[in-house]
């Protein structure tokens, strides 16, 4: 860092994310050190090619898609056996859910509550671990606890160990003569509005920042630090942040004709098709996932409900004829006297239950006094609406929200 900072950049943005996996700290660690491997490092030397075998039976630790890629990995290097072993419950494993089932599929057996007790080492070479049931308790606050069940300690063999409870930052790059201080677990002290550390110019983001998180969460760290470096750049106040911005587009192309296919589809998402797991297993760099062919990649794409594209309803146009309500495939519009919004709720065509979602009532209406309500919950966006409304009452728009986030 040292070095980019004498080359007098106006601004650096460190986004190096957490590449440094997490070692286990047991009994027999060092003495079967030959055999355990730290599963990022172990997936990156097998990309180089470094690596090409593994033991016949192995044992990986973790439940996040690192765990994941290295048991699916495992098999397709040659070994016969391999286990997963997650100290907290199946339902809080980490990993993707897709990940999951596929490893799963692949008939790999996920053990979950086990923890670590001790790597057993017999003559100088690693046979087996040893693992301690336990089950998870909840105090008051939602914080858990593994309990030890009491049950027998549970023995399963193995040859190789492939260790992936997590990553962590890796700092040693950074000087600590340059301005930038650091706090607990060894991290950058960055101010969560603006992403600045405490050398003006050097800039952090993602899980470089506060730790490992998700993709989105960095790509929205990304946003707000350009925005930051920005104004750096130009010396505005950096804690001067853009305010939300709504843009309405009118979509609209004509009377009958419309922007995109509406037609319902009630189906499920189409499941990807995998190639022939015999051939998957045997070749590392076969791609497991084959994608869709043409046809059913236009079936999935029908399903789609247009986040982008709202319904407006402009009160002044409406002419109380129900040919929205008529048209509506999800019910979700109805044309009813105003009232609290516990009783509007619960007189709609259909009840809108989801409290958590709002509904659009609309001002007064001309003819008969009632409010046009519609349950956001249920609306596909499909247009219909528009496309029925005589007068263009209903119109779909493009929207986009976008929102300056600030993180405390």
């Amino acid at each position: 860092m040292k070095e980019l900072l004498e080359k007098d950049f106006d601004a650096i943005f460190v986004g190096t994310g957490a590449p440094k996996g997490r070692d286990i700290r047991i009994e027999g660690r060092e003495e079967a050190d030959h055999n355990i491997h730290i599963g990022i490092d172990w997936l990156t030397s097998i990309a180089f090619e470094h690596t090409k075998s593994v033991g016949k039976k192995v044992i990986v630790l973790g439940g996040g898609n690192t765990a994941m890629d290295c048991c699916r990995t495992a098999i397709r290097l040659g070994a016969e056996e391999v286990k997963v072993t997650v100290r907290s419950p199946f339902d809080q494993m980490k990993a993707s859910e897709w990940e999951i089932e596929d490893a799963m599929g692949e008939g790999i057996p996920i053990y979950d509550n086990h923890v670590p007790k001790r790597f057993i080492v017999k003559d100088g070479k690693l046979v087996g671990m040893e693992f301690e049931k336990v089950e998870a308790i909840f105090d008051d606050n939602g914080r858990r606890k593994l309990v030890p069940t009491g049950e027998d300690p549970v023995i399963f063999e193995c040859d190789d160990v492939l260790v992936a409870i997590g990553q962590d930052n890796a700092f040693e790059w950074i000087e600590r003569d340059i301005g930038i201080e650091f706090g607990e677990w060894d991290m950058p002290i960055v101010d969560k509005v603006t992403f600045q550390s405490s050398n003006e110019k050097v800039f952090f983001g993602g899980d470089a920042a506060w730790g490992p998180e998700n993709i989105i969460w960095a790509a929205a760290h990304g946003h707000q630090a350009a925005i930051s470096i920005d104004k750096f750049c130009k010396d505005l106040d950096l804690y001067e942040r853009p305010e939300p911005t709504t843009t309405l587009i009118s979509q609209k192309m004509g009377v009958h004709e419309w922007s995109y296919d509406n037609d319902i589809s009630q189906a499920k998402r189409y499941l990807v098709p995998h190639a022939d797991q015999a051939d998957a297993l045997k070749d590392l760099k076969m791609e497991v996932e084959l994608g869709f062919d043409e046809v059913t990649a236009l079936e999935e794409a029908q399903r789609c409900l247009n986040c982008d594209v709202q319904t407006v309803f402009s009160e002044d146009l409406c002419i109380e004829c129900d040919a929205c309500v008529d048209i509506c495939p999800t019910d979700c519009i109805s044309f009813v006297h105003n009232d609290s919004e516990e009783n509007l709720r619960n007189k709609l065509r259909i009840p809108a239950i989801n409290l958590n979602q709002q509904i659009l009532v609309s001002e007064q209406l001309e003819q008969t006094s009632r409010v046009m309500v519609k349950d956001e919950d249920v609306c596909l966006h499909c247009g219909l609406c528009a496309e029925r409304c005589p007068t263009g009452a209903w119109d779909m728009q493009n929207f986009l929200y976008q929102e300056a986030k600030v993180y405390s």
